[in-house]
Formats: structure tokens, C-alpha cells, sequence
């Protein structure tokens, strides 16, 4: 399992990088009110897939090692900060961010107009980034913190 952890802390460099790629892409798109370009679809395409793989790794991570029975006994794992956080609030905001990701990909290649594309560009995938970056376990953070590389011990 320690190699499942070290993956997804490492992955989560790529998915702040693609994210941040595709961030920058609609901001420019938008202000710069210029036409969506393949760097654009690349880019927020490269950000969906390093989620799903985010994801999948994180959803194994959290049946692995016993988190999904820690739901059994909410009542007393919410008094804890520590296990409310990797519990529900890191899993939940993550899906929520995932999801965002999806519905923006598909609301993107929908859009008539590549202003359109810029703007659902920013909305979804901007909230997403927020989520994301909220829903990580900083190493300044008290309690859940957690360090910015994780390797093999």
C-alpha cells in the first residue's frame, strides 16, 4: 500500500500542474478573448485524466486502509479533526472537485462559442482547483498536515 501513497502524493503535482495549465488557458481565453485552441482541449484534458487517476488511487488508499469503517462510528471520528478530515471532508471534497471536472470537460465541448468554452473553462475548473487545493493535507496545516513529498520508508 505504501507505494499506492507515494503515487498519489506525487500525483497530486501533476493534477495542480494540469490544473493550473488549464487555469491559466481560461483566464487568457477569457480577458485575452481569444479562440479555444488544441492547447486548451489538451489541457483541460490532461487535468481530467490526472484526476481520475487521483481518484482511483485515493479510493483505493481509503478502502485499503480501513477508512470506509471509520463511517460506522461517525458519531465519535467527527470529535476527531485528524479522522473527520481523511474520514469524510478530504474524500468528499475531492469527488465533489472530480465531478466538477467531468461536468466542466463535457459542458466545454458542448459550448458553441469559444468565449463559451473560455468561461465554463474558469467557472467549473477554477471552483475544482479551489476545492482541490482547500481539500489537501499542507504541511502547514495543524493535525491533518501531511508532507509536501512522501517517500518510501
Amino acid at each position: 500500500m505504501q507505494i499506492v501513497l507515494v503515487l498519489h502524493n506525487l500525483l497530486r503535482w501533476a493534477v495542480l500542474i494540469f490544473g493550473l495549465w488549464t487555469l491559466m488557458n481560461a483566464l487568457s481565453g477569457v480577458f485575452g478573448k481569444r479562440s479555444f485552441t488544441a492547447s486548451d482541449n489538451r489541457s483541460n484534458l490532461f487535468f481530467m485524466i490526472s484526476c481520475d487517476v487521483q481518484l482511483l488511487l485515493g479510493l483505493i488508499l481509503y478502502f485499503a486502509n480501513s477508512w470506509f469503517d471509520r463511517l460506522k462510528d461517525l458519531g465519535n471520528n467527527m470529535k476527531d479533526p485528524y479522522n473527520r478530515f481523511f474520514t469524510l471532508e478530504h474524500m468528499s471534497m475531492m469527488i465533489v472537485a472530480w465531478i466538477l471536472v467531468h461536468i466542466g470537460r463535457a459542458s466545454v465541448k458542448r459550448a458553441g462559442t469559444d468565449a463559451a468554452k473560455h468561461k465554463r473553462m474558469l467557472i467549473f475548473f477554477g471552483i475544482a482547483i479551489l476545492l482541490i487545493l482547500v481539500s489537501i493535507p499542507w504541511p502547514f496545516r495543524q493535525i491533518i498536515g501531511k508532507p509536501y513529498f512522501r517517500w518510501f520508508s
